[in-house]
């Protein structure tokens, strides 16, 4: 696994029976993507995916299933070692794709993009399911219940905003991620990358390392953002860029206030082990299992 073009990605290649699906994990959106011809090339055992899927993908939109053809367009590895642009869908949109091909693998699949995407499959149907398993993550990371309770709103908020980008017609995650650092700049000085920087971090997730503060910041934002971006209804990306500078600056105006009053400085270079989340809490947790295992 090596880190490539774009901060906030992370490129795999998942192997699935023995073939190679090219998948990249986008940070800003929590979310894996997978190459959609590499996954026709799987389920239809075609000998030419890409034809495959052009005339799959014109069906689909014939039929008006926009929700499977609207993909991304990522830079993936191609087999001549070039990075090129091609066609991308997340978990949810894999999962419907599969139900479009007729396949005997199409259950195996299943299983396996479950596994990959931390069983996020089974999320999309059942959102309490998506809680439980963030917070029995969280709770074996060692975090306090507390800021699990916070994080998991934080996440909650993210997808609400991502939500009214996608409808207003932001699509591209290089769009995604140049409207996150101008919420990132506009309430802490830093773009997103550069506050992973700040933080010593490198593939690690920057909310996860996240103060109790910074994280109520950074959720503040996100969440002022998504409210601005349904009350104005932003036609083009300057529009979006303009709103997502303005949600930030709301957080921007707390942490000034914030720290008048505390003293001190709100962001910090301090990640989670420093907080001590992660250190006597985990070994508690593993304590606990133990005896529970006795």
């Amino acid at each position: 696994m090596a880190e490539d073009e774009g901060k906030g990605r992370l490129d795999k290649l998942q192997m699935f029976e023995g073939r190679e699906i090219r998948s990249v994990w986008v940070e800003e959106e929590e979310d894996w993507y997978f190459s959609v011809v590499d996954v026709v090339g799987v389920l239809s055992e075609s000998k030419n995916p890409q034809t495959y899927w052009r005339v799959l993908k014109k069906r689909l939109v014939d039929e008006g299933n926009q929700t499977v053809t609207n993909c991304n367009g990522l830079k993936m590895r191609a087999a001549d070692g070039k990075m090129r642009v091609t066609d991308a869908a997340n978990t949810e949109q894999v999962l419907r794709l599969v139900q479009s091909i007729p396949s005997p693998k199409a259950e195996p699949f299943k299983l396996w993009l479950a596994e990959v995407g931390r069983e996020r499959i089974d999320e999309v149907f059942d959102p309490e399911l998506a809680i439980e398993r963030a917070v029995s993550y969280y709770r074996r990371k060692g975090y306090s219940e507390e800021w699990i309770s916070q994080r998991l709103f934080s996440i909650r908020t993210r997808r609400s905003l991502t939500f009214e980008w996608r409808e207003r017609g932001v699509k591209t995650n290089a769009e995604y991620a140049i409207l996150t650092n101008d919420i990132y700049r506009a309430w802490s000085d830093m773009t997103a990358g550069e506050y992973k920087g700040f933080k010593g971090l490198t593939k690690e997730s920057l909310r996860d390392n996240m103060s109790d503060m910074e994280l109520a910041l950074s959720t503040l934002a996100e969440a002022t953002t998504a409210e601005i971006e349904r009350a104005v209804d932003p036609d083009t990306f300057d529009e979006h860029r303009i709103v997502a500078e303005s949600g930030g600056e709301v957080a921007g105006v707390a942490r000034a206030a914030a720290e008048k009053k505390i003293g001190h400085a709100v962001v910090t270079p301090k990640t989670a082990p420093d907080f001590g989340r992660l250190l006597v809490e985990v070994v508690q947790v593993e304590a606990v299992a133990e005896g529970d295992a006795d």
